[in-house]
């Protein structure tokens, strides 16, 4: 079979096509004919600095939609040839990819093979950010970094649909500003200099501030979504994509107006919890089988263009959700 691996670290160059033996499903295994596979900024740190890279070479990739090939000892509920949507540790960029059974879902009716692939982590990752951990009420206000990506364009439509009062969301250009006022956001603040919105959301809020901040990006960024926090205010923290050391908050920044720091991830819930991932899936995904978000698919590649896929989202331009075609697929 067709695969993407890397032997060393660097720039999307080192992505090459290799050929490699059809993996086969261990107990509590399922083993999938990948049609789609997503690719997530995850995928480029791992290329870039070996983000959750147990050794080389590495397979990257963690979302897949196809057909399952074949079930593991144990397995139940799926089926040989039955159309699902799979979270992966890795290895997903290929046209066969083992995936532990807790994280296969069937394929929601309704919903093809192209969408399945964007399920597996913006759509959990979204609805825990909003509801499990965020906890948003009714009438509060959202303010949401990366909000033309792929989970900030299902976390504005997820906020609003869940009654917050103001959805606001935070990009670097006029375009992405554009993509993001589509999906559900009321106000978007455009720019590149770190945390240049604070003061644009104090503004625009009469000095209040949100009440929960959702953060991809940490190091200075965290600091200003804090700053931008009404009293009571939540962030949750789901990644770091400003690669600066972690981050550290306590009595001096939490205890003046009663603020509340938490995290979330959905690869870190996939090991420690699979159930309750599996729980909040179910409920991401009916969201898109009711009408309630929908994830846009703004560029596709063949599975020997990765490359080129990661070369489009390092640009920093991208929107929406990028996926590889390997095989299987439907439009």
């Amino acid at each position: 079979m067709r695969a993407i691996e890397f032997q060393e670290y660097g720039d999307p160059e080192v992505l090459t096509v290799v050929e490699a033996e059809v993996p086969e499903p261990g107990p509590g295994q399922v083993s999938v004919d990948v049609a789609y596979a997503g690719v997530n900024f995850a995928d480029l740190k791992a290329r870039a600095e070996g983000y959750r890279v147990p050794a080389l070479p590495y397979r990257p990739g963690l979302e897949v939609s196809g057909r399952v090939r074949a079930l593991g000892e144990g397995v139940e509920g799926l089926s040989v040839g039955q159309q699902v949507t799979a979270l992966t540790d890795a290895g997903a960029y290929a046209e066969v990819v083992v995936a532990d059974a807790v994280t296969v879902f069937p394929l929601p009716e309704g919903l093809g093979l192209r969408t399945g692939a964007t399920l597996p982590t913006v759509l959990p990752t979204a609805y825990a950010l909003v509801h499990a951990v965020g906890r948003l009420r009714a009438g509060e206000r959202v303010l949401v970094q990366g909000a033309a990506g792929g989970i900030g364009t299902v976390a504005g439509q997820l906020a609003k649909a869940a009654g917050a009062a103001a959805v606001y969301g935070v990009v670097s250009d006029a375009a992405k500003a554009k993509h993001a006022l589509a999906h559900g956001y009321d106000e978007v603040f455009a720019g590149t200099d770190t945390g240049f919105f604070a003061d644009e959301v104090r503004a625009t809020t009469g000095g209040r501030g949100v009440d929960l901040v959702l953060d991809p990006v940490g190091g200075d960024t965290l600091r200003a979504g804090l700053a931008s926090l009404a009293p009571f205010g939540r962030l949750v923290s789901f990644g770091n994509a400003s690669g600066e050391r972690p981050w550290t908050v306590g009595q001096p920044e939490l205890y003046p107006l009663g603020l509340t720091v938490s995290g979330f991830s959905v690869l870190a819930l996939a090991t420690s919890a699979p159930a309750e991932l599996r729980t909040l899936a179910e409920r991401a995904f009916a969201a898109v089988v009711d009408g309630v978000v929908s994830l846009p698919v703004t560029a596709e590649f063949d599975l020997a263009e990765a490359a080129e896929a990661h070369r489009l989202m390092g640009t920093r331009k991208s929107v929406g959700k990028l996926l590889l075609r390997v095989g299987g697929g439907e439009a």
